[in-house]
């Protein structure tokens, strides 16, 4: 009898974490790679109007650093020789992925995120009432919305993106103190 492996009955997201800001400081990580790939799969199920028939899951990385570094890396891909928040380096340079296309015998690799730790920081701080792992949402629900073919080159464009990530976050029961 041959055995048969079941089809899973959701397309699961896998976010991978690393800490390059926390851990070196000895420090508690106010994020989590469970968490993490729990709000990334309800935001990608939100967004998603076709099913998700055929993809195994998706995966992406976070990588949590300081303004060095981003500045590096912001220097590196986008000429820009400055600390900046959230950068994202998208693997699919698409609209939201056709499934149709990709194997389903393997996750689709979205892209990578890189925050700024400090830079989050500071913008928490500019704001009332607003805690840095809120912040860290928030950028990482924008860099998301950067790997799945989000842009914002237009005031207008960079509004509906805004409006975007609050719903993600309410999504998952996080309030936002502010308005845009």
């Amino acid at each position: 009898m041959k055995e048969t492996s079941p089809t899973p009955q959701t397309t699961g997201v896998t976010v991978y974490l690393q800490d390059q800001y926390f851990a070196p400081q000895h420090q508690d990580c106010p994020l989590d790679e469970k968490t993490l790939s729990d709000y990334a799969q309800r935001w990608l199920e939100s967004l998603s109007q076709e099913s998700a028939e055929g993809i195994l899951g998706y995966e992406l990385s976070l990588r949590l650093t300081g303004d060095r570094e981003i500045q590096k890396l912001n220097a590196q891909y986008r000429q820009q020789d400055k600390a900046t928040d959230v950068l994202a380096f998208a693997e699919i340079d698409v609209d939201f992925p056709d499934i149709a296309v990709f194997s389903e015998d393997e996750p689709l690799y979205l892209g990578d995120i890189a925050i700024s730790v400090e830079t989050a920081q500071k913008q928490a701080d500019e704001q009332q009432e607003r805690a840095l792992r809120v912040e860290l949402l928030w950028l990482f629900a924008h860099g998301l919305l950067h790997l799945l073919g989000w842009d914002h080159p237009t005031e207008e464009r960079l509004q509906e993106m805004l409006i975007q990530q609050e719903q993600f976050l309410q999504q998952v029961g996080i309030p936002l103190a502010w308005e845009f």
